[in-house]
């Protein structure tokens, strides 16, 4: 049974999308990169915004039980999309980690691979996507 659930609703990449609960109401446009005007947001940015806060706050209750102090740490998502050679596209993701310097290159990493088993995002992309883990 789901703890928390929410939708979304979208007329297509030269529309809008909008939340149920109406705190989400964005133009969405299709990229310049794509044919068009680029004068919105896109669906890729959205899930860029959605998985680095989604692995960021994993990283903080992953951080916490592991008795790492994180403060000012930030998760960047960089979202590709590309032709998948079957007619449509596909997604990649690269997640950079920007973690305080006093943490040795084996905790960070170490830190960054668990979150990655913790994150619903992770877990819903692992096996169907790409993703690849850099620690900054």
């Amino acid at each position: 049974m789901s703890r928390y659930t929410t939708s979304a609703t979208s007329t297509g990449r030269d529309g809008r999308a909008t939340t149920s609960d109406g705190m989400l109401d964005v133009k969405l446009a299709l990229q310049k990169e794509l044919g068009g005007d680029g004068d919105g947001v896109n669906p890729e940015q959205l899930f860029a915004a959605g998985y680095a806060a989604c692995f960021a706050s994993a990283m903080q209750l992953v951080a916490g039980k592991k008795k790492v102090d994180v403060t000012g740490m930030s998760i960047t998502a960089e979202v590709g999309l590309s032709p998948n050679g079957k007619g449509g596209f596909g997604l990649d993701v690269t997640l950079r980690a920007k973690l305080p310097e006093s943490l040795s290159p084996e905790v960070a990493q170490d830190l960054l691979e668990a979150t990655h088993q913790v994150c619903p995002y992770s877990n819903a992309t692992r096996g169907n996507i790409p993703v690849n883990l850099v620690t900054e």
